[in-house]
């Protein structure tokens, strides 16, 4: 059996404890500029791209990354790389330069309330309640993945970590909104880093190098295979560790499940309208899809690391299970004062997950169910007291959630379940709706439900030996495509027997009618042109698939 108690002194308390003072020192300051409800959900519209383009990023840097990347690092090996050059940079792009306009350009508050300027009431009630459903079980998630490594670190009860957390993350969230979860985000991206980056290079060191953990890992049970993003995922033959065919990896992953999750995924596309124009708005996702880039080799890595560095990884020891390859590493390595700086990194990480979920949660009941729905024509106050207590509510539930996530051993595979069920139908019915004006409000609200109740009846009929695939991760790909095109086929049948929206009701919500963002009074520098941002990422993401195929 492993122990992976840290042995931490003062030193370290003195640093978690600082960075819990900063963070609601924050929402402190935050609370000062709080006038309206648009101060509150969405920070005014009057953030820099660099700010929200960090809070893009981080917000989602939480379980789901730290933990979960590096515990399919260790499983899966560098085929976990598609997570982010196949499977985010260019529905990240795409975001940026495609659908954004549209969103940003129509001055909506929320994704959800696109779909009510779209199509009508019932797919936007129905969108609400769904993406307040997923946010809640994915901020879960980040709960239970702190409290995990609390207690394995630390020796805390599980519970205690879930409170804690939950009380810091409730409090700066309560107290600035918005406002307070971007900058305290932003805070959190270079806490992570400075956390994860010593792990990494002394974990190479110590096996000789990027050469020496190749040979490590050629010696392990990946592998060969362990070191290659694409090769071996033929149908027929599929050798690779990750266990999906390129068809899967690339439909499955790479287009329903990403461009779903970053399109469509509000906790994500919040930051970006939280921007002060649409030039930075388009350049939020952008801007966030360059350190994007490189993560892989900071969250994957140390799982190969921890893989060939920990007797038992991966097995049914206790403390062996992949999700704490991370915490078994700063155990071997880091001395008193890191270890204390790579925890605040990890609790950070954690608290970003729950914050980007948590302040999407707040925006969406408050401004797409209760105002329009339930507490009409309410003064501007009433809808800031609501979404505190909404905040509130968001977090008292998800600690609950959490219970649900720890039946996981691999977090990621849990999250990649539920976006299978949540956003794939969603961004089908976006993406068709956006690009095809017969598409009526009728086709929306059947083809979501449609695809939500497949994609529900696949991950079921899997869980109970029903149905057979590849893995957990293989199960999510096909449950997303098939959700997807489920969706798309109900949609084009019911829109082609329905009556869509007159043409003129259509202006800034389809493509060629946009709308033009007169706020915009020059163009942005070259090297801030959306177009050539994106397009470099793209080739970036390109150039380290072909390098490590």
């Amino acid at each position: 059996m492993n122990d992976v108690r840290l042995d931490t002194n003062f030193v370290d308390y003195l640093i978690v404890a600082s960075y819990f003072v900063v963070v609601l020192g924050v929402g402190f300051a935050a609370k000062r500029y709080i006038k309206s409800s648009l101060d509150y959900f969405l920070s005014g519209r009057s953030l820099p791209a660099w700010i929200t383009g960090l809070a893009f990023i981080s917000a989602n840097l939480g379980a789901t990354e730290v933990l979960g990347m590096a515990a399919n690092g260790a499983q899966y090996g560098v085929a976990t790389v598609n997570y982010y050059w196949l499977g985010a940079i260019p529905a990240m792009v795409f975001l940026g330069l495609v659908m954004m306009p549209f969103y940003y350009g129509s001055k909506v508050r929320s994704v959800p309330e696109y779909l009510l300027l779209r199509f009508d009431k019932q797919s936007h009630v129905f969108n609400s309640v769904t993406f307040a459903v997923a946010t809640i079980l994915i901020a879960g998630v980040n709960l239970f993945a702190l409290a995990l490594v609390l207690k394995l670190l630390l020796g805390w009860p599980i519970i205690v970590g879930i409170i804690v957390a939950a009380v810091v993350v409730a409090a700066y969230i309560t107290l600035g909104g918005l406002s307070s979860a971007i900058y305290n985000e932003v805070l959190q991206f270079f806490v992570i880093l400075a956390a994860l980056i010593p792990i990494t290079v002394i974990g190479l060191f110590e096996v000789g190098g990027w050469g020496g953990l190749q040979d490590r890992v050629r010696e392990s049970k990946l592998g060969e295979a362990g070191l290659h993003a694409l090769e071996g995922t033929n149908p027929g033959d599929v050798t690779n560790p990750i266990g999906a065919t390129w068809i899967g990896l690339v439909f499955g992953l790479g287009f329903v499940l990403a461009f779903s999750y970053w399109t469509t995924n509000f906790a994500e596309v919040q930051r970006a309208l939280s921007a002060k124009d649409l030039s930075a708005a388009e350049r939020t996702p952008l801007i966030g899809a360059i350190p994007k880039l490189f993560l892989p080799f900071v969250m994957i890595v140390p799982g190969m690391i921890a893989l060939v560095v920990i007797p038992g990884l991966g097995s049914d020891q206790p403390n062996m299970e992949y999700n704490n390859a991370i915490p078994l590493l700063m155990n071997e390595y880091l001395p008193n004062g890191m270890l204390g700086i790579a925890l605040t990194g990890l609790m950070a990480s954690f608290m970003a997950g729950v914050a980007a979920n948590v302040s999407a949660f707040n925006t969406v009941v408050t401004t797409d169910l209760v105002e329009p729905y339930l507490k009409k024509g309410m003064p501007d106050e009433w809808y800031i007291r609501f979404g505190r207590i909404a905040t509130i509510g968001g977090i008292f539930v998800s600690i609950f959630t959490a219970l649900i996530a720890s039946t996981y051993d691999n977090l990621m595979n849990y999250l990649q379940a539920l976006f299978s069920i949540f956003n794939a139908p969603l961004f089908a019915t976006f993406i068709i709706g956006m690009f095809w004006k017969r598409m009526t409000s009728a086709a929306a609200i059947w083809g979501l439900i449609a695809g939500t109740v497949t994609a529900a009846g696949l991950f079921i009929g899997y869980k109970a030996g029903w149905i057979g695939f590849g893995s957990d991760l293989d199960q999510s790909m096909w449950g997303a495509g098939a959700a997807f095109v489920v969706d798309a086929v109900v949609t084009v049948v019911v829109s082609l027997m329905t009556k869509p929206k007159p043409v003129d009701q259509l202006q800034g919500l389809v493509y060629g009618m946009a709308n033009v963002d007169e706020s915009v009074k020059r163009p942005p520098h070259w090297w801030e042109s959306p177009k050539l941002l994106g397009f470099s990422v793209l080739a970036g993401a390109a150039i380290l698939t072909l390098v490590f195929w």
